[in-house]
């Protein structure tokens, strides 16, 4: 996977035709920029499942979990909450795409709403300030208080990660006419896209070609023609922990999963190419991060099989080392979304979107921490609000603004 063959190949590589660019608008037919208007409007629902009869904090065993503050977005709200382990809201942000769009360009707001209802994901500084995403359509940083820091607009998406530096890596789709892919229908086109501290542009990458340029392109097999062609859902950048067991892993490069493809893949973002890829025993996959120990671990959504799993391998052996699943008791299934965090004793943390849970489990199997989202959203308020990702903090992360 990747290695010496990548590298070899990456150095001479020369892309058909030269770089792509996309088309100007005057050049589309009306047909292409209602499919280009259609891709720009393309997001999650606030919530999909009926709402439980029970809610809130439905099981804590204390004796057996690793305990701290949840930090979640949810899809009832543009914003975040910061919650204790029983239950009690120790903070919130709140910022509406309205209000950011009126601080930044201002005018008419973009044709699609869908998705700038909720934050998509967010990430908490050590000082209380947020970084937010409205899936497809703003990056924004607010602070403690919830006020405008500053907002990018575009078609940032999904995830991101921020080194110590205060740069910002970021996922970004652009729908466009790519010729060689399909002259008559648009793409989606994916990056990875890096941003300084304030939200300004300093690189990026296209996925495709990073691809192209490795010669990988087995990775590329079951690719649609059309529309959302990757659907890259999670970006992490390495540390460096594997590179002593293979280069594609060392410090700085980014690893990103790619849904649509069934397959995660490694990028050198100095080269622009793909160094490293796999496809694996899951189908629809979110979430995949190197664990401290060498594994990684993943959220396998299941696709069509109506049952996911977390899954914990050896990425560079495949070796499966751990799996949850649920049982007959206890359903899991997230066929949208779902998100994971192994936790500092053991246990893993786990975010069921679309059914507004998150849960901790040993490496037993047994739940000791459940949550279901008391939040509803629908016409009738009848659906339980997407629960997009819940993050296990430690208490003493937020002493330094906020008075416990």
């Amino acid at each position: 996977e990747g290695g010496s063959e990548s590298a070899a190949l990456a150095d001479d590589w020369e892309q058909p035709g030269g770089r792509w660019h996309p088309v100007i608008e005057g050049e589309l037919t009306e047909e292409q920029l209602e499919e280009v208007e259609r891709l720009k409007s393309l997001g999650y629902l606030s919530g999909s499942d009926e709402m439980p009869d029970v809610w809130g904090i439905t099981v804590y065993d204390s004796s057996k979990t690793w305990d701290g503050l949840n930090f979640y977005t949810s899809g009832h709200t543009a914003g975040a909450t910061l919650m204790d382990m029983d239950g009690n809201v120790i903070h919130e942000w709140r910022h509406s795409f309205i209000d950011a769009w009126r601080a930044g360009p201002g005018g008419e707001l973009p044709k699609s709403s869908k998705g700038s209802g909720f934050w998509r994901r967010a990430y908490l500084f050590p000082n209380g300030d947020v970084l937010a995403i409205f899936d497809g359509h703003a990056i924004i940083k607010v602070d403690r208080d919830s006020r405008l820091i500053w907002a990018q607009f575009g078609g940032f998406h999904h995830d991101l990660d921020v080194m110590e530096d205060g740069r910002i890596y970021t996922l970004l789709r652009e729908p466009r006419i790519v010729p060689r892919i399909n002259p008559d229908h648009p793409i989606l086109e994916e990056f990875v896209v890096v941003l300084d501290s304030e939200g300004n542009e300093l690189e990026r990458v296209s996925q495709l070609e990073a691809i192209e340029k490795s010669g990988r392109l087995d990775l590329l097999e079951g690719m649609k023609e059309s529309g959302d062609i990757f659907h890259t859902n999670t970006i992490e950048v390495l540390d460096g922990r594997l590179a002593d067991r293979n280069p594609a892993f060392r410090a700085g490069n980014v690893l990103i999963c790619i849904r649509e493809l069934d397959n995660l893949a490694i990028l050198d973002m100095d080269r622009g190419t793909v160094v490293w890829g796999l496809e694996g025993p899951w189908l629809k996959q979110h979430q995949s991060t190197v664990l401290d120990n060498g594994n990684m671990l993943i959220f396998d959504n299941g696709g069509s099989r109506s049952a996911s799993r977390v899954l914990e391998f050896d990425p560079l052996t495949r070796e499966i080392v751990w799996v949850y699943k649920g049982d007959d008791a206890n359903m899991f299934f997230s066929p949208q979304c779902g998100s994971n965090q192994r936790l500092p004793n053991g246990n893993t943390l786990i975010s069921e979107t679309d059914r507004g849970r998150a849960f901790e489990v040993t490496h037993d199997h047994e739940i000791v921490w459940e949550y279901v989202n008391p939040a509803q959203t629908g016409a009738e308020s009848q659906y339980i609000a997407s629960l997009f990702e819940v993050i296990r903090i430690p208490v003493d992360s937020v002493a330094g603004w906020l008075d416990l």
